[in-house]
């Protein structure tokens, strides 16, 4: 259901379920959880990639199939924000990584938050983006707190009550994606982005990624305070950063 490969100092996370449109199973949302912390683990790892395989799109969201069997076994449903509904979002948001998704065709309810728990978004040209939980009665929870910090609030109240789904080009209008490619080009884009991340300070990205996910809620004062993350200031990479820029060189980071 899932692949994982690293290589270049960059981990691909692959959503390989395309008989289902890479639908959120228990299983495949197990095992999202579970690349994302080892990447955050992986001190090799610079930057993580989700991607998916298919031709139709992304992710179509929560696996209905598993849903109306466990209702029609009588199971509890794993009700939002609780267990793994809940962990696979934290668990791309609190990646300490540079975080990437690769975006194409249907990427829908939780897919688009799959979307929206990733740091940059990059999408193809057939993008068809949104919530359709609202037409089937269920509730896009992570979405609903993430896409007003993403869009205008009145887009999210939009997308969020209606279902609308919008495609690449509104995507880009309204900041839920930032970058849009021909189709074809996808994965060449994301390869050329982040083969620039990984030429970058991996201390001051992680120090970014920390800052801006735990400072962006606090009143200013307190955020300017916050000392999230190594501190690149006492790091050696700051001072080969300094020498290499003396000497006209590329840095040689060690991550430390």
């Amino acid at each position: 259901m899932l692949d994982y490969e690293t290589a270049d100092g960059v981990a691909t996370v692959t959503l390989n379920r395309p008989e289902r449109m890479n639908a959120l199973s228990s299983r495949l949302c197990d095992e999202l959880v579970a690349a994302f912390d080892r990447a955050h683990r992986d001190p090799a790892v610079r930057a993580v990639v989700l991607a998916a395989v298919g031709e139709r799109g992304f992710c179509a969201g929560r696996d209905l199939h598993e849903a109306g069997e466990s209702d029609a076994a009588g199971e509890p449903i794993r009700l939002p924000m609780r267990g793994v509904g809940r962990e696979v979002f934290e668990a791309i948001v609190e990646c300490g990584k540079p975080t990437v998704a690769a975006l194409f065709g249907y990427t829908l309810g939780g897919g688009a938050e799959l979307a929206l728990a990733c740091d940059v978004r990059i999408a193809a040209d057939d993008l068809t983006f949104g919530f359709p939980e609202v037409v089937v009665g269920f509730g896009a929870n992570f979405g609903s707190v993430m896409l007003p910090r993403v869009a205008p609030l009145g887009v999210a109240y939009d997308l969020l009550y209606t279902g609308r789904r919008i495609g690449a080009a509104e995507a880009k209008d309204c900041f839920v994606v930032n970058q849009v490619v021909a189709r074809g080009e996808l994965s060449d884009a994301v390869a050329d982005y982040v083969d620039v991340l990984t030429t970058r300070a991996p201390l001051t990205q992680q120090r970014y990624k920390a800052m801006i996910t735990k400072g962006r809620e606090l009143p200013l004062s307190a955020a300017l305070r916050l000392d999230a993350a190594p501190n690149p200031y006492l790091s050696e990479d700051r001072k080969e950063g300094v020498a290499a820029w003396r000497e006209g060189r590329r840095p040689r980071w060690q991550g430390r």
